[in-house]
């Protein structure tokens, strides 16, 4: 009886990477499929973060970040809230993913820590994608709170990290 075809092995490195990767194919996806309208929209009674400075602020904590961990890469310019662009916000996310990307595979590929970060790779990697899933969430909400809500469509299709 022939052996059975072994699937390829399991990289944990790699795994953590993509599982990064997908979470910014997210948050592209849920940029790009907001209303012009909702985008610079007033919160609620006039309190918190446009959703523009919310996506503004995504990108900006990954600055924050790479400022203190990885001092030798070169930083993306910081957005500016109030007049940040989606296509604007949008290219930054990539360009401050891409950054922290080669970050975390350095740490993975060395001794597991992040400087400034405690515990090491792994929780810093969990940090990043609970921040950017948190304001996903006040995205979703807010759109829908300044009456430009996502589709159906759009809102389970933040959860086909499989397709994206």
């Amino acid at each position: 009886m022939p052996a059975p075809k072994s699937a390829a092995a399991f990289v944990l490195p790699e795994a953590l990477l993509a599982a990064y990767a997908a979470s910014e194919r997210i948050n592209r996806y849920l940029i790009e499929n907001l209303s012009d309208q909702a985008w610079r929209a007033d919160p609620p009674a006039g309190k918190g973060r446009t959703i523009a400075a919310i996506a503004a602020h995504i990108h900006n904590v990954r600055l924050m970040w790479l400022k203190v961990a990885a001092e030798d890469e070169p930083l993306p310019d910081a957005l500016d809230r109030a007049t940040v662009t989606r296509p604007q916000a949008i290219a930054a996310l990539e360009q401050s993913h891409d950054a922290v990307a080669r970050l975390i595979a350095a740490a993975l590929a060395g001794d597991g820590r992040i400087r400034g970060f405690r515990p090491d790779v792994a929780g810093f990697l969990a940090y990043l994608i609970s921040h950017d899933a948190h304001h996903r969430g006040q995205i979703s909400m807010l759109a829908r709170q300044v009456g430009h809500p996502l589709s159906q469509k759009v809102m389970f299709g933040l959860w086909e990290w499989g397709s994206r």
